[in-house]
């Protein structure tokens, strides 16, 4: 066996985060292969803490409150952390760490650990005001410049990264996202669907209740389109609860409109549901539409991504519509209900979405991401020069 490897993972909390979830699903694996992840921990609270149960971690004395200020919070954690303690590697799960694992590479200059990122999120993003494009933009090519890779989801995030972070296309390494654990996928694959489902359509959607999923435009969506009879199931807490609840109201669908909070296992939603719907404005490779093509279902959603119309084969596992467009969503959400999905070759995709098959493609950019900082005695993206291509 190799040299363990030493892996530094900032994780703010156990509050439930489809980022959060595959980083911890991946340190376990990287556990068990014998490697020696290290959590830093932000603070100890969230419905998914458990799953950080088992694996090493650190969390610095939260002197006060620091939910509202985590991003700051994690910087000083992970420094302190790294300034005394020996990392290989920064694993940085998502966009959301990204300036996290940028102020370590400010803070701690030649001496940072290579970062090794995931991008998680579309690049495009088209609802962000365009005074304040410009400033991403050169956002992103600030990564690009001083990550050692960056790690698509899916074959089609490769020209948007390149183009965004202004690095070679062969500098980005492509990585299925890991949506699923082994047994989790063999639990939704053994969901029947040969017979008919009894009852009215169900709609699930899952996702913290926040502005980037667009919730409200699904429930205007739903009240317009979807059969008269058919519930829709929003799975996932947030800021977001009363405004949704006040706008089912007044739109007179709060009887046929369920918010059960945060589901740790949603695997009987899955089951249950006639259809999966999401409305959001941007995303990556969702987890969750992973683990819904898993469990045999269509989906009806937002091309709220580049890897979208891919991951559902151009229309074969679902139905895709514009962002923001409340009537082709409503229409949509009227035709997925009677949707005839091929569940076989669903869920043969899915099933190359999991954790044993990423974890080892990861570490193998790890390795090369460390033997690339000590042969040039530093660290940063090399553009493209002896990259691991590591397609699914």
């Amino acid at each position: 066996m190799s040299t363990p490897l030493r892996i530094a993972i900032p994780i703010h909390s156990g509050e439930p985060g489809g980022v959060e979830r595959v980083a911890l699903g991946l340190a376990h694996a990287w556990l068990a292969a014998g490697d020696e992840p290290m959590i830093v921990l932000g603070r100890r609270d969230g419905a998914m803490i458990g799953m950080v149960e088992g694996l090493p971690q650190v969390m610095r004395p939260n002197p006060v409150p620091t939910a509202l200020w985590e991003t700051i919070w994690m910087i000083w954690s992970l420094w302190r952390y790294l300034k005394h303690n020996k990392a290989d590697v920064i694993f940085c799960s998502g966009n959301t760490y990204a300036v996290v694992a940028v102020a370590m590479k400010i803070l701690l200059g030649r001496h940072c650990p290579p970062v090794v990122a995931k991008v998680s999120n579309d690049l495009a993003r088209s609802d962000m005001p365009a005074l304040g494009r410009p400033f991403y933009r050169f956002w992103l090519r600030v990564q690009g410049h001083v990550f050692a890779r960056n790690v698509g989801m899916a074959e089609p995030m490769r020209a948007e990264i390149a183009e965004a972070m202004a690095i070679a296309p062969e500098a980005v390494a492509i990585v299925k996202d890991p949506s699923l654990a082994q047994g989790q996928f063999e639990r939704l694959a053994a969901i029947d669907r040969g017979a008919p489902r009894a009852g009215p359509p169900r709609y699930v959607a899952v996702g913290r209740l926040a502005g980037q999923k667009n919730f409200p435009l699904l429930l205007r969506a739903f009240a317009r389109g979807a059969p008269p009879d058919a519930e829709l199931v929003i799975l996932g807490e947030g800021a977001g609860r009363r405004e949704l609840e006040k706008l089912a109201a007044r739109l007179g669908i709060s009887a046929r409109l369920k918010l059960p909070g945060h589901i740790a296992d949603i695997t009987p939603w899955l089951e249950s549901a006639t259809a999966y719907v999401m409305s959001s404005d941007y995303e990556g490779v969702p987890a969750v539409v992973i683990e819904a093509l898993a469990a045999g279902l269509p989906v009806a959603t937002t091309e709220c991504s580049v890897s979208m119309r891919e991951l559902l084969e151009d229309g074969r596992f679902g139905l895709l519509v514009p962002v923001g467009d409340e009537a082709a969503l409503a229409d949509a959400l009227g035709r997925i209900a009677t949707f005839s999905l091929p569940v076989d070759d669903a869920r043969a995709t899915a099933a190359s979405f999991t954790i044993a098959q990423a974890a080892p493609r990861y570490r193998a950019l790890f390795e090369s991401a460390t033997e690339q900082s000590g042969a040039n005695g530093m660290v940063g993206n090399v553009k493209g020069k002896g990259l691991i291509n590591l397609e699914a």
